[in-house]
């Protein structure tokens, strides 16, 4: 019987049900209450635009939740867990499970099984969804929630806030749509410099197109810094040295690319001789990010051992709680320290994981097994 996880068939799908539930009520609270703050701070600037009104604000509430439902669906497993966990031992069906045989991993395995499935679910959702959210939602804010850009998806779709050098010089566009020959970029600002990073002129315009070389600026309007003298441009063309390649590759957001897509933006970066430790870590992170449901019932875990009457109910609670924190905020600096190569991207993504995997295991196997 100890070798078999799923000695019962009653008692997992009791257990799975239990955990589903709470995580569902857990994830949609969560989501709620952030979605209304976060509204509180962007609908003013939503209806600054002339012309938006609440089907805007509808439109960034439903772009905003697949994001919060990704980043806050790993907390809402832990808090599912503790809930759950802790239910079921000031109800004493732990000590029941325990007294007919159950082992300590036994108990936990349908939430394991559970939290496996959820991580499942959360990866297909991520590049499916949230990676399409991503991508509308900045091209949207670099916009400045007006309209975006069409363009066939077919040549690219749009990306947001790109930003190039061209020697001392700066080119910066709001918004990139099309792809090679056909790129167009919006909302555009060239920063003519001197040596030493000093601008001499700033040219704004609403569009640039590519102009073999170089890129024709449309209604350019000149500032320049040392006369404090603005003047309109008929046709301007500046950056000459910026191929559409460079800048495609330039312009490439992690965060708004699939799996796939990113697998094939990694392999672009290395053929031209760029560095990819960021968008690798990122690459691993979309594998180790989801599964990190799956350490939530080991860690929390703690809170399901231990009689509810001897009054440490409540601490164990807050130690599982402590230990799936600990593990966001390490997972988050780790990733943040393969971003710039402080770790090899493996092992920023993965070794918060591993390490969390086998302090979940020592502390169960050492108290409770």
């Amino acid at each position: 019987m100890q070798l078999d996880f799923f000695p019962s068939r009653t008692l997992t799908l009791y257990l799975a049900k239990m955990f589903v539930v709470r995580i569902f009520a857990v994830l949609v609270m969560l989501v709620l209450v952030l979605l209304a703050l976060d509204l509180l701070s962007a609908t003013g600037d939503i209806l600054a635009v002339p012309g938006n009104g609440q089907a805007e604000i509808l439109q960034y509430a439903g772009l905003r939740m697949p994001q919060l439902v990704s980043r806050f669906l790993p907390y809402s497993v832990l808090l599912a867990t503790l809930i759950t966990l802790v239910t079921l031992n000031q109800n004493s069906e732990v000590v029941a499970m325990k007294a007919a045989g159950l082992s300590a991993h036994q108990v936990l395995s349908p939430l394991l099984l559970t939290a496996a499935v959820v991580s499942l679910v959360s990866f297909g959702f991520n590049e499916r969804i949230v990676t399409r959210a991503n991508a509308t939602l900045k091209a949207w804010d670099s916009a400045g929630y007006g309209p975006i850009p069409e363009v066939d998806a077919s040549l690219g779709g749009v990306r947001s806030s790109v930003y190039l050098t061209d020697g001392d010089n700066i080119l910066s566009a709001a918004t990139l749509s099309g792809s090679g020959e056909n790129i167009v970029l919006s909302g555009v600002t060239w920063y003519a410099r001197a040596p030493g990073g000093i601008i001499r002129e700033q040219v704004r315009s609403p569009r640039a197109t590519y102009a073999a070389p170089g890129w024709q600026l449309e209604s350019p309007v000149r500032f320049d810094v040392a006369g404090a003298i603005t003047e309109n441009l008929p046709v301007l063309v500046v950056g000459e040295d910026l191929t559409p390649d460079r800048i495609m590759l330039q312009s490439i957001d992690a965060d708004a690319q699939s799996f796939w897509e990113l697998s094939d933006s990694i392999d672009a970066f290395e053929a031209a001789g760029r560095n990819t430790d960021e968008m690798r870590a990122k690459w691993w992170h979309r594998l180790s990010g989801p599964l990190s449901a799956l350490l939530m019932p080991l860690l929390g875990s703690i809170a399901a051992f231990g009689l509810a009457r001897s009054g440490q109910l409540f601490v164990r609670a807050i130690i599982g709680m402590a230990l799936g924190f600990a593990y966001f905020v390490i997972d988050n600096a780790a990733l943040a320290m393969g971003s710039f190569g402080g770790y090899p991207p493996f092992l920023a993504a993965w070794a918060p994981f591993f390490l969390f995997l086998l302090l979940g295991e020592t502390v169960l196997i050492r108290t409770e097994e």
